[in-house]
């Protein structure tokens, strides 16, 4: 089994890497138990974000698939024969571009049976792409489904190879209202958008927030979207400003959203609500925001509260949790119940597969999955696109933490009140 690309090595390796050209990664040796002798070996792709901007999504995946290396070290059965597992693990850099040249060279010259974009749009979408075009069976997540269904042309015509498991913009907004509607406001939403796929998907003013959001009874503000990396948004903050919006809602990344607030309390600029996809996700995104992180706001999709165990180890979200924090002495993160689902899906696709080296055949097992799995079930075929499935969504808030320095409780459970219950009340910021 061999794993490429480490993270850790990445920038020193540069040097040693330029002449081997854009998609070629190195392999480093990993230490595993003796695979099964004279086995075929089924070859699975797997491209992270795991430098650059969206490397926070990433963060998880090297770990997720060390775990699932030592797994199924000694190979899986499949009908009754053993075949061995080989991960291929590469780093995208968090640029789409080579998001799509290293799917090309996985399918081309590594002949992958399966492919695992980790996260993020600008990586799932390009390599869910060359999947469609080279006929590979691919599973992906961690971005709503209609940032995979809508710039891909399939709003109205199913995908043959690629699926995805995740919740939905309509999701994300009864969320973020719901945590809205707990706050007393004047109901003015000054959105927060960059110009990236992300932002356009988010942004749309057909089937994104801004429209949603108006139709949900509350005032929308959208002005022009951001420059990613920007050091500049007194536009957006004027427009908020001069409309007198309590509330900022939309998605960012973390710099960005840092430079936003540090800008706003400059330019006394004091929203009751600040409630944003991406950015906020993530602890280490939180303590970059100092003490203004405290009661920030965002969507919640996995969290150590969750009541579902995995296919694969039986283990408890919290459990998962609990080894992450211990392995790697950081804080849990809401990617590793995804990276950790993914796994499933692909594993239980591959023992029900009627032939596992076979695209084809792969392919058929994957649109075929009903499996309950660390993030809830996941089945295709009555979710809102052929190729979906939909898992649950909460509305988080950040306060001051006990064992880390803040804590993501849940404040909002409406659109799943049979899952996990409210541990706290939502709260105004403090710009104090």
């Amino acid at each position: 089994m061999t794993l490429t690309i480490n993270p850790k090595d990445h920038l020193d390796r540069r040097s040693l890497l330029k002449g081997l050209g854009a998609v070629t990664a190195a392999t480093i040796a990993l230490p595993h138990a003796a695979r099964a002798q004279g086995a075929k070996t089924i070859k699975i792709g797997v491209i992270s974000p795991m430098t650059g901007p969206l490397s926070l999504f990433g963060e998880t995946d090297e770990y997720t698939t060390s775990k699932i290396m030592e797994l199924v070290a000694d190979g899986i059965e499949v009908n009754g024969e053993t075949y061995n597992i080989e991960i291929l693990l590469r780093d995208a850099q968090s640029n789409p571009n080579r998001a799509a040249e290293l799917a090309g060279d996985l399918i081309l010259n590594d002949e992958v049976a399966l492919m695992l974009p980790a996260s993020a749009t600008d990586i799932n979408n390009p390599t869910a792409d060359q999947c469609e075009l080279y006929g590979v069976p691919c599973i992906s997540s961690n971005s709503p489904w209609q940032a995979f269904v809508m710039p891909r042309g399939g709003a109205e015509t199913p995908f043959n190879w690629t699926y995805h498991f995740f919740w939905g913009l309509e999701d994300v907004l009864g969320t973020f209202t719901g945590m809205w509607k707990s706050i007393e406001t004047n109901g003015k939403v000054g959105m927060l958008f960059p110009r990236n796929a992300d932002g356009e998907t988010w942004g749309n003013e057909e089937y994104g927030l801004p429209p949603a959001v108006r139709e949900a009874g509350f005032e929308a503000f959208a002005p022009s979207m951001f420059e990613p990396r920007t050091n500049d948004f007194s536009a957006q903050i004027s427009t908020f400003k001069q409309n007198d919006c309590e509330i900022v809602g939309g998605i960012t990344y973390v710099a960005d959203l840092k430079t936003f607030i540090t800008q706003c309390k400059q330019q006394n600029y004091t929203p009751k609500v600040v409630t944003v996809a991406a950015a906020l996700l993530f602890p280490s995104g939180i303590e970059a925001m100092g003490d203004l992180g405290e009661r920030m706001s965002s969507e919640v999709w996995w969290t150590p509260a969750f009541p579902y165990a995995s296919s694969l180890t039986g283990q408890t979200s919290q459990e998962i949790a609990d080894a992450w924090e211990e392995d790697t002495g950081k804080q849990w993160t809401q990617p590793l119940g995804y990276a950790h689902a993914l796994w499933e899906v692909i594993l239980d696709t591959l023992k029900r597969s009627s032939d596992p080296l076979d695209r084809e055949a792969n392919r058929d097992a994957l649109a075929a999955t009903n499996l309950d799995t660390l993030v809830g079930p996941i089945s295709f075929g009555d979710g809102p696109h052929p190729n979906v499935c939909k898992t649950p969504i909460f509305g988080g808030q950040w306060v001051e933490g006990e064992k880390w320095p803040f804590d993501l409780k849940i404040v909002d459970n409406s659109l799943y009140p049979d899952v996990l219950e409210p541990d706290a009340q939502m709260k105004p910021l403090d710009w104090s």
